[in-house]
């Protein structure tokens, strides 16, 4: 509750100077459209956050994102399924990846990182073949679906926050108030221990697979909704690297066991503040990743010299004590 309370303080520090300095950053279409961008991007975090939890990472989020928004439209619009068929094929199908993901990492003990490399290239390259290079998008049809994401709540806030609120509170019940909650952080912080007091630290592994694969596919699906316009060669570019800057910047630990929902909404709120904040400083638009880059490596290493300087003064104590 301590780290989400400094990340919610750290995050209203750079909002509030950021809009002393420049006043327009504060306009209410301007804080409309960091909302928007905030639960689109927070949604991945989440899912990020999970995987990250166990110690794991997911580098396929992005390329997951182009195959699931170029497969959307293309079943609609190209294939003329019926909503409800096509949003269930795309989240099978992102079911399926994650559960593939976990069964590589878990049971033929691949490393997380080339299992999800891997899959950055495969994802693309499937999107890529199926929808033959063209455009995706759902023209003027649609309307009504696209409103998921075009809708504002009392004309202010955006859709996509809503859900990501709605999202984030599911998600924190299930890591905090269920078993298998308690399980996947216990599995973090020590497999083997996790393991030797009967948790299936496997099936834990890939749930949280599947929850990150599901929600890049959902999130797929709404930025493709949103954008309205998908290029399979391109869409998607990065966002992994947003939802794992979220989900760090948010209070996990790469190392695992570490990490609150909370804290990644609000650390993937603070991406898009900087993001934002680089655009409204007239700091070159270059320089955007370099921004990021920094601020989450000073985010790092704050939180590594803060957990040492925790561990040398509970050594203290515990010495003291004995």
């Amino acid at each position: 509750m301590k780290k989400t309370l400094g990340i919610f303080l750290l995050l209203a520090a750079i909002f509030l100077i950021t809009g002393i300095i420049e006043p327009r950053f504060l306009r209410v279409g301007n804080l409309t459209n960091m909302a928007r961008w905030t639960g689109l991007y927070g949604i991945l975090a989440i899912g990020a956050g999970f995987v990250i939890i166990t110690s794991g990472i997911d580098l396929s989020i992005g390329s997951l994102i182009g195959l699931t928004g170029s497969l959307f439209p293309l079943f609609l619009v190209g294939v003329g399924l019926p909503i409800g068929v096509g949003f269930a094929f795309v989240i099978l199908l992102a079911l399926t990846i994650g559960f593939t993901h976990g069964l590589l990492i878990t049971k033929l003990k691949l490393q997380p990182f080339i299992v999800t490399l891997c899959g950055l290239f495969i994802y693309r390259g499937v999107a890529r073949y199926i929808t033959g290079e063209i455009n995706q998008g759902f023209g003027t049809d649609f309307q009504g679906l696209r409103l998921l994401v075009k809708y504002r709540v009392f004309d202010v806030i955006p859709m996509p926050f809503v859900i990501v609120l709605l999202l984030g509170g599911i998600a924190a019940l299930f890591l905090n108030k269920t078993i298998y909650g308690r399980y996947l952080l216990a599995l973090g912080r020590n497999e083997k221990a996790a393991r030797f007091s009967g948790i299936n630290t496997d099936r834990m592994v890939i749930c949280a697979y599947m929850i990150c694969s599901v929600l890049a596919g959902f999130g797929g699906m709404l930025f493709a909704l949103d954008q309205n316009s998908v290029q399979p060669s391109t869409f998607g570019n990065f966002y992994e690297l947003y939802a794992i800057a979220g989900a760090v910047l948010g209070g996990c630990s790469l190392r695992g066991g570490e990490g609150t929902i909370g804290g990644i909404i609000c650390g993937a709120a603070m991406v898009e503040v900087i993001k934002n904040a680089v655009f409204f400083l007239n700091v070159a638009t270059e320089s955007e990743f370099t921004v990021i880059g920094c601020v989450i490596l000073i985010g790092v290493t704050v939180d590594e010299f803060i957990k040492r300087f925790a561990a040398k003064r509970r050594a203290r104590q515990h010495a003291t004590g004995a």
